[in-house]
């Protein structure tokens, strides 16, 4: 019997970190990032990949990770480091590890591969089967068409990840700059590519996470970047730097105001559906009309803010008869 997994965890900021940089990766423990991801593939270089398989796992098992996602960002399965990087890095410190992060997923067979090789692991290690997840990132055009199929490709599929640097040089995008609009185009470039990803991932009820801004001392144009996903409804963003951080996790958690408008509408709508109540489909929270369609609106904004930890500054109170 294998204990359910929680598939949907906090990500509103999931920090890279060089898993060839051990003061890097030591201080990553103290940042309050929902998620780290230490990093096997564009953060380390080549000669650098065999030894830093074994730094992660020596700091995923001797760390201090209290409260994050654990993962780790193998190579893409074009090159040769990815089974020796799921290898090592599994079989050292599976109990320990939450997350495989598999870059530049052009099909549904690749994730497929990767499972399988988990699995086998697991049942050679005996760690619980099917408990590590898998996180896609799309980074070409292969890989948004096939989005969907990916997305359904395996149990443990947590996320689906937007990498744009990759994506913008794949598709000949007009742009150096990571995240930022290229000139001449007057609408948002990444819209169809964002909503297509959101599409894939909330159809089979996984998170949609946006990828990195790399002008990493600019918060402002992050606070922007990020504020375009979370609008849509992603769930969180890539972080590349400590100041980064904060910023992410305000973008992805909604404001005090609209976290106690959800409690509320949740409590009243339940209340009013109630014997007690009424039995009423809908009803009158202050001047807005409540309903079905209301409570499921609201259960995603409170489901945000109580993984972001926020506390009620409000209760509702049952109308006098």
């Amino acid at each position: 019997m294998t204990t359910p997994v929680n598939r949907l965890r906090p990500r509103r900021s999931c920090l890279a970190v060089p898993g060839s940089n051990p003061r890097f990766l030591e201080k990553a423990q103290g940042l309050p990032a929902d998620q780290v991801f230490l990093d096997l593939e564009d953060a380390c270089a080549p000669l650098a990949k065999p030894e830093a398989r074994h730094t992660i796992v020596k700091f995923l098992n001797e760390g201090d990770w209290t409260g994050k996602t654990r993962v780790v960002r193998v190579n893409d399965w074009t090159t040769e480091w990815t089974y020796r990087d799921v290898v090592t890095v599994v079989e050292g410190a599976g109990p320990n590890l939450d997350c495989i992060m598999l870059p530049k997923v052009q099909d549904a067979q690749q994730v497929v591969a990767l499972d399988l090789l988990l699995t086998q692991i697991e049942k050679t290690m005996g760690f619980e089967v099917g408990r590590i997840g898998i996180e896609a990132q799309i980074e070409n055009a292969q890989g948004l068409n096939n989005v969907n199929e990916i997305a359904q490709a395996s149990p443990r599929i947590e996320t689906i990840i937007f990498g744009p640097a990759d994506f913008m040089a794949s598709i000949n995008m007009k742009s150096l700059v990571v995240g930022e609009q290229p000139p001449g185009y007057p609408a948002d470039a990444y819209h169809y590519i964002l909503m297509k990803i959101l599409m894939a991932a909330r159809a089979n009820n996984l998170q949609a996470i946006d990828g990195p801004y790399l002008q990493i001392r600019n918060v402002d144009g992050f606070r922007e970047v990020a504020g375009r996903a979370a609008a849509l409804g992603f769930d969180g963003k890539w972080v590349l730097h400590p100041g980064q951080v904060d910023a992410a996790n305000e973008v992805f958690s909604p404001s005090q105001e609209d976290y106690d408008h959800a409690e509320l509408i949740l409590d009243a709508y339940e209340y009013y559906t109630s014997e007690a109540g009424g039995k009423k489909g809908s009803a009158m929270l202050g001047d807005e009309m409540i309903d079905e369609a209301s409570r499921k609106m609201a259960l995603v904004v409170a489901g945000k803010g109580r993984a972001a930890g926020m506390q009620r500054t409000s209760t509702f109170e049952i109308p006098e008869a």
